[in-house]
């Protein structure tokens, strides 16, 4: 194939805005007469009448069925043999909630409509489902032709979600951008098919996640904890999940995803969610691949005004604990992102590169407590 032929992909129908829940019923009417609904067990009971009402006023069946906690391959295929002939799959829920539902619908050729109760990651446009072990360790991406037909952002159900999970968003997103410039400056395969050249626009899609972040990241933080749905928490919410995706996608992952991927792997992150880990190592990579001093203290500082981790403290891991680095950078070292880095991968530039990024981060917090021990020392 030319490394000139481009490809982009995206989702066919986005709608985002306050109140969009109530009209799921309007905005899937052309998608089939019978819907599989995945959702997360928190919202079950609350949504559930809902749903039935939604789908009953139009004379459209509905069967609801609640998701077990793990896109492991058994609940995925457990899905998708209980939602065979229905005519659309909808997931409500979080990332994981959605991608088993993208899973069911892709084998079962069905619609697939994402309704994102967070936005912690850009699960809900996405062409994969993310898989994982009974105990949470990543067990590899599935990678599908085509993405979900309708994403529902409603934006007053994700005022009403916990604040990690915005803040989470924020970290997945942040990555987007420069691993979407890895891609393109080694000239390495998006994930749109077989693989293609990144295009103009994915470029800069990912380009405009991140100068979204950096303007409105820490006022749509402060709106989002006074409640107010401002312009500055619709933009973040549109990074998060839109911009994220097709930046994810159309260019691709990098060094960021290989770390996240290997730091997945150590049972002290569990308590981290996938955004904070990606974010820390979105700070391993501008480290990792020499990006300026003034753009590496821009980020880390972004980091640190919204609360995302900016050292390997936070994110449950021992600085002094070698064997457990060297899991980590072992493990990312097997993920196909990998490829796009470009830099040295070897096992020791990794874990170089995430002390050097853990040492900034220390004294980053050393300089607003000066009198203050750093996190974990």
């Amino acid at each position: 194939m030319s490394i000139y032929v481009r490809a982009f992909a995206c989702p066919p129908k986005y709608y985002q805005g306050p109140g969009l829940f109530s009209r799921l019923g309007e905005l899937t009417k052309d998608l089939g007469e019978s819907a599989f609904v995945i959702i997360s067990p928190s919202l079950a009971n609350k949504q559930t009448p809902i749903l039935h009402e939604i789908f009953a006023s139009e004379g459209r069946n509905i069967k609801i069925e609640i998701f077990r906690g793990q896109t492991t391959r058994q609940e995925c295929e457990r899905l998708t043999k209980l939602s065979e002939g229905f005519d659309m799959v909808i997931g409500i829920g979080g990332g994981k909630v959605l991608d088993s539902a993208k899973y069911a619908g892709i084998y079962n050729n069905a619609k697939i409509i994402m309704v994102p109760t967070v936005v912690s990651t850009d699960a809900p446009t996405s062409a994969l489902s993310a898989t994982y072990t009974e105990s949470g360790e990543h067990a590899g991406s599935i990678y599908y032709k085509r993405n979900p037909d309708v994403i529902i952002v409603d934006s007053d159900i994700i005022m009403n979600s916990p604040e990690r999970y915005f803040v989470s968003g924020m970290g997945d997103a942040l990555s987007t951008y420069f691993e979407a410039k890895a891609h393109v400056e080694t000239c390495t395969k998006n994930r749109v098919g077989e693989g293609y050249k990144t295009s103009l626009a994915a470029m800069n899609l990912s380009e405009l996640c991140f100068h979204t972040l950096m303007r409105c990241g820490k006022q749509a933080l402060s709106d989002f904890r006074n409640g107010l749905c401002s312009e500055a928490v619709e933009d973040v919410i549109e990074a998060n999940t839109l911009l994220s995706g097709i930046g994810c996608e159309s260019a691709g992952c990098a060094t960021a995803h290989s770390l996240n991927s290997g730091f997945s792997a150590l049972w002290q992150c569990h308590k981290s969610t996938h955004g904070e880990i990606v974010a820390f190592s979105t700070l391993c990579e501008l480290v990792i691949e020499n990006y300026s001093r003034e753009m590496i203290d821009n980020v880390f500082d972004f980091c640190m005004s919204v609360g995302l981790p900016i050292t390997l403290a936070e994110i449950g891991v021992d600085k002094s604990d070698h064997t457990s680095l060297v899991k980590v950078a072992e493990k990312a070292r097997t993920t196909k992102h990998i490829a796009a880095v470009p830099a040295d991968t070897s096992v020791d530039n990794l874990i170089t590169g995430i002390l050097k990024a853990d040492e900034i981060g220390e004294e980053k917090r050393k300089s607003l407590n000066p009198t203050k021990k750093a996190v974990g020392n």
